[in-house]
């Protein structure tokens, strides 16, 4: 089989175990009465993303080959994300969250590894063949953005939104992937090369470039900004579905099928990376990266004032348009921002400082926080089969987007980096 197909079907699968939960487990754990602590769930992700990473990566380099780790990995995670929904299934709505939390970490802490893995593997494989990766990776890329809304579509259409079967749909693909990892190229260990210390794989050297002014500004920004990256995660599904209590919205498309309708913010994704290149050079790096900070206010906004009916579900939808913005221009150019103002010889500890304040620090806190917001405004409550999450989530929304403006404002203020 072609390389780049082998390659491409890896990152199909590597985000497909990931799309079967990421946007409609906040609606199962509502289901089962553990509403309240969505957001530990989705702040596990950033917990374990802070060290996890760091330590598989220094497996790979010293002990086991990549493909082979990705492989354990996927084993491990897709056992105890199994175990998950066994366990969510013999026990319904009685289920401990000191047992279900224990088993869903122990999954995502093996699996949030493996995206760096699995850009290893590829990056390395396509190196041995002689391929120019800046040109052939993105296109390979693609394929796990496709991954990742299959199962979205999938765990919809199958009508798990509302149970434990979107684990189980999760724990499948892991597994089918440690098998494929079998087939993959071997990624050799260079044991003439320089291992990297653990304040290296940690990125910690880089906590140096907060004695810059620019620097600090910048880091302590993405951390800001870092805070709504999974706001809409982990509390989209559970918020559509709440719609369900008002017989009007009950039967909506976009109630029904949440997942379907959130998958819009990928498909926006995968377009707005192919704009980005032009908005640098039109634009410069500071405005893109204001530009994905004002996408966030209109991100919550429009879910404030969006309803599932007509024409209000136009407002839902053009959230999820502009979500590909706020995502992928912030954490793009700012990773190019990070590789222009860096020295060479700590440049890859940037990016991963980069990482840990946006993805780790910002998102943890940012989830925490969403999780008191909403639960201070909104209830559980019982509707025939269901357990919905019913309150004033437009004061909610209208709060982040609020922060989101704040931070927007801040940062065009505050922030003045030297225009090459």
């Amino acid at each position: 089989m072609n390389l780049k197909i082998r390659l491409s079907l890896m990152n199909f699968l590597e985000f497909a175990v990931w799309g079967a939960y990421l946007t409609s487990m906040g609606r199962y754990l509502g289901n089962i009465g553990l509403g309240g602590n969505i957001g530990l769930f989705y702040s596990m992700q950033g917990i374990v993303s802070i060290f996890m990473p760091a330590l598989m990566g220094i497996v790979a380099d010293r002990w086991i080959p990549a493909q082979r780790l990705l492989g354990l990995c996927h084993l491990l995670a897709g056992l105890f994300m199994g175990f998950t929904a066994w366990y969510g299934m013999t026990e319904g709505s009685n289920v401990s969250f000191t047992t279900i939390f224990t088993l869903y970490s122990l999954s995502v802490a093996f699996y949030m590894p493996t995206i760096a893995l699995t850009n290893s593997v590829a990056y390395n494989a396509l190196t041995q063949e002689g391929m120019d990766t800046v040109k052939e990776f993105p296109p390979i890329r693609v394929f796990g953005t496709i991954g990742f809304i299959i199962t979205m579509w999938l765990v919809d259409i199958m009508g798990f939104q509302s149970n434990q079967n979107q684990f189980f749909t999760s724990g499948a693909v892991s597994v089918l992937l440690f098998l494929y990892t079998f087939t993959l190229p071997n990624c050799p260990i260079d044991k003439n090369n320089e291992k990297k210390s653990l304040i290296d794989a940690f990125g910690l050297r880089a906590f140096a470039l907060f004695k810059q002014k620019k620097m600090a500004i910048f880091f302590i920004f993405s951390m800001l900004l870092g805070v709504s990256l999974q706001i809409t995660n982990s509390f989209a599904n559970p918020f559509l579905f709440s719609f369900a209590a008002q017989p009007e919205y009950a039967q909506a498309f976009g109630v029904q099928h949440a997942n379907i309708l959130i998958s819009l913010s990928q498909v926006s994704e995968t377009c707005c990376i192919l704009l980005i290149p032009f908005f640098m050079r039109k634009y410069g790096i500071k405005n893109v990266m204001l530009i994905a900070m004002f996408a966030w206010v209109l991100r919550f906004g429009f879910f404030g004032l969006g309803n599932p009916g007509t024409p209000g579900v136009f407002l839902f939808v053009l959230s999820m348009i502009v979500y590909g913005v706020a995502f992928d221009f912030f954490n793009i150019s700012g990773s190019l921002f990070v590789d222009k103002s860096t020295d060479a010889s700590i440049r890859s500890s940037a990016q991963g400082l980069f990482m840990l304040m946006t993805n780790g620090i910002g998102a943890t806190i940012g989830t925490l926080a969403a999780q008191a917001i909403i639960t201070h405004y909104t209830h559980a409550e019982k509707f025939g089969n269901d357990t919905l999450t019913v309150g004033d989530w437009q004061t909610c929304w209208y709060i982040f987007a609020g922060y989101a403006l704040v931070v927007a404002v801040s940062f065009a203020i505050i922030f003045r980096p030297k225009e090459d």
